[in-house]
């Protein structure tokens, strides 16, 4: 059975609904804003650290609850979990937070920046295009779309970062070498592609939930990812 995560503690409006998150301040108490989408696990532990991780960073990270409380490391539970969130739902609560975190006094950019892994890599794109020029850099982890065909992507305004494996059988290159060529058809913008040797899908995960968690390429790809957000994000 699902578990509740224990990490909500803000709530925002989105449309017509209330949703959650996890948000967390950087030392400095204020700084550039960050939202982190959470992989189809749920809001978990492991999510809740690469937030804090980011706040360390100098970043005011929020992380959307898309499940609204559930969370699992059973991978059926996951896949039904994710099966049963409407795309359009997902990006509705994301583009909620976007505007409550802008709201914010101790956020002191004029932009976001979205980082998201797995399911939610795809929703960084989505939700990249849905914001506009209110997003100033994305950050892809081995996550494409979660919806069977791929929307237009029209509205993609920032700069992007993709990290992928060259062994991920989900979100392997060849997927990804796609979605690059749909985005720079459609908005112009041409992702930054890495794609990394021996790794398989989620090697940024320390929980290592599926095996395939690798430290090394974990802090290449995290260094990356810092210094492409700070250098964007503003």
């Amino acid at each position: 059975m699902p578990q509740r995560t224990k990490h909500q503690n803000v709530s925002f409006p989105s449309a017509q609904d209330t949703a959650y998150g996890y948000l967390c301040l950087p030392p400095e108490k204020k700084g550039p804003g960050l939202i982190v989408i959470q992989e189809w696990w749920g809001l978990t532990d492991h999510i809740a650290n690469m937030t804090d991780r980011f706040a360390a960073e100098g970043f005011v990270s929020l992380a959307p609850d898309l499940y609204g409380g559930p969370t699992t490391h059973d991978s059926a539970e996951a896949n039904e979990m994710m099966q049963n969130l409407p795309v359009e739902v997902g990006v509705k609560r994301l583009r909620g937070a976007v505007d409550f975190l802008l709201s914010q006094d101790s956020v002191t950019s004029k932009t976001i920046g979205i980082v998201g892994f797995c399911m939610g890599g795809g929703f960084a794109l989505l939700l990249s295009n849905e914001a506009g020029d209110q997003v100033g850099a994305t950050v892809v982890f081995y996550g494409l779309f979660t919806s069977p065909t791929a929307p237009p992507l029209h509205g993609i305004k920032s700069p992007i970062l993709g990290h992928f494996g060259d062994q991920d059988s989900y979100a392997s290159p060849e997927k990804a070498k796609e979605i690059q060529q749909q985005i720079m058809d459609q908005s112009g913008i041409r992702m930054d592609l890495q794609i990394y040797p021996g790794a398989g899908h989620a090697f940024m995960n320390d929980e290592n939930l599926l095996g395939t968690y690798d430290p090394t390429l974990a802090k290449i790809a995290w260094d990356k990812t810092i210094d492409f957000l700070k250098q964007n994000v503003k």
